[in-house]
């Protein structure tokens, strides 16, 4: 597998959706970083020369924030929402969407696995 900024990628992929394995680089940074680098997008990652491959690694280091860093900021940031209690800092600690959506008949993946609360079918008065 060839390295590019210290990160594996697959070699039997074009280099343009190789590059997007890399956390923090899309679709329109690996288009962007090919076009600086002045590489053909569709070239195979592993048909790439010792030369290209050190060009695109500077390309990224010098101005993408990827991978561990980009990881750290987004925690940090979300850290810090939480300390200054503000509303979307509540909803992450809570571990509820935090963007707005509705919560009433979705919001599976934030909340997790149903808890059935007892006692509510039934009761007459």
């Amino acid at each position: 597998m060839p390295r590019i900024a210290g990160i594996d990628i697959p070699e039997k992929k074009k280099i343009f959706f190789a590059l997007q394995y890399i956390h923090g680089i899309g679709p329109k940074f690996a288009a962007d970083i090919l076009a600086e680098a002045g590489i053909d997008p569709n070239l195979r990652a592993n048909q790439l020369d010792e030369q290209a491959g050190a060009k695109i690694t500077a390309i990224i280091d010098a101005n993408y924030l990827v991978e561990g860093a980009l990881r750290r900021q987004v925690s940090q940031n979300v850290q810090r929402l939480k300390d200054i209690r503000s509303y979307r800092g509540d909803r992450h600690r809570r571990g509820l969407p935090v963007r707005g959506q509705r919560t009433r008949s979705n919001s599976r993946t934030r909340k997790g696995k149903r808890k059935t609360v007892a006692g509510k079918k039934g009761v007459k008065g």
